[in-house]
């Protein structure tokens, strides 16, 4: 064992601010370092168990984004097609009426103009809520309210990876779960990781920050930030069949799984798709547009890090990295040869908060 890793590990769960984790690390290809701590179900007593099922949140986009990037090898789909060739009810306009030309592109890079909140249509969800919407009731909606900016013009983390996975699922003529699973986790052999839970005895019961700990979430919880921003986790969601399954933050899945996917792509593909493809898409791809992370970049799978000094990062030049609000994060580190996931079953400190950071530092320290 790792005596960093397990120090802020163990300080987490003592202090009470993480409720349960499971932490991988590979490097070259090897397991180095793997440990399960905490809670599956605090207020039943168990054990967080290894390869714990989590709802997975933003976790979610990098598959769903690579489903994209594999149809794109295939001749399903050129990233310079414009959504509403595939989706005609997804239409925004311009501010002068006319229709955003908004391509797939746009949608993998977060250049769309679109938002992750648009609170004067409470009907509008995100992969978050639950809703009975299917892709067409939901983004039909998003469609009527304003742009954030001309599509490539600036750059807003939002709801384009949603939109991308009703684009997957028009093409590939069925749902969104059966396209990532064609052409993703099915040749990775991710069994438990998709639109669905796999065994309900292993999905790790969620949990909100609070003092003196954090809160059991049930099916529906409004999470208030240090902002007095709100927003509401409905877990039972992926249980709900009439809910559109969201490629921004649908699905659930295993450490297990997602080490075969990061893995994979920190190798080149491994025929999922091509190196050519995933060297691309592991490349910044916005440009110089303004992010509010320094030292950041984005590509097609997530944050790349562009200048280490600025953004305050051990990593090395070239990573990329992100996170799932439910309390994950993970990186791949080309350079250094590493994969780290870091999975828990507390919002938001798992994603956002100091402990995902601590963890990141840790496993630097001790393994690049």
């Amino acid at each position: 064992m790792s005596n960093s890793v397990d120090r802020v590990i163990d300080d987490a769960i003592a202090r009470k601010t993480i409720v349960g984790a499971e932490t991988v690390v590979l490097k070259g290809g090897e397991i180095v370092y793997r440990r399960v701590a905490g809670h599956l179900d605090r207020e039943a007593g168990v054990a967080m168990p290894e390869n714990a099922i989590y709802l997975l949140a933003s976790v979610t986009k990098p598959v769903v984004a690579c489903t994209a990037l594999a149809m794109a090898d295939k001749g399903l789909l050129r990233l310079a097609d414009r959504v509403d060739s595939y989706l005609p009810y997804f239409q925004p306009r311009l501010e002068d009426g006319s229709i955003a030309a908004i391509t797939l592109h746009h949608l993998l890079t977060h250049t769309a103009g679109l938002g992750y909140s648009y609170p004067d249509d409470p009907e509008i969800t995100m992969g978050l809520q639950d809703t009975d919407l299917d892709h067409e009731g939901n983004l039909s909606r998003i469609a009527r309210q304003k742009l954030l900016f001309t599509p490539g013009t600036g750059w807003n983390y939002s709801c384009a990876i949603d939109v991308l996975g009703a684009v997957l699922a028009a093409i590939d003529g069925g749902t969104l779960g059966d396209a990532v699973h064609k052409h993703v986790t099915g040749p990775l052999d991710m069994t438990e990781t998709g639109f669905f839970v796999a065994d309900r005895k292993r999905l790790a019961s969620p949990y909100a920050d609070g003092v003196p700990e954090p809160v059991p979430m049930g099916d529906n919880y409004v999470l208030v930030d240090a902002d007095g921003d709100r927003s509401l986790f409905s877990p039972v969601r992926i249980f709900n069949p009439k809910a559109f399954q969201s490629g921004g933050a649908g699905m659930a899945g295993t450490a297990g799984d997602l080490l075969k996917f990061f893995e994979a792509m920190r190798l080149g593909g491994q025929g999922i798709v091509s190196a050519e493809t995933i060297a691309q898409a592991t490349q910044n791809q916005i440009g110089a547009l303004l992010r509010g992370d320094a030292g950041m970049r984005f590509g097609y799978l997530g944050a790349v890090v562009d200048d280490p000094a600025a953004a305050k990062t051990p990593e090395s030049a070239g990573t990329y990295n992100w996170g799932g609000v439910y309390g994950h994060s993970w990186l791949v580190d080309p350079a250094n040869e590493l994969v780290m996931l870091s999975m828990t079953n507390t919002a938001v400190e798992g994603c956002n908060g100091v402990y995902p950071r601590n963890v990141r530092n840790a496993v630097y320290a001790e393994f690049a």
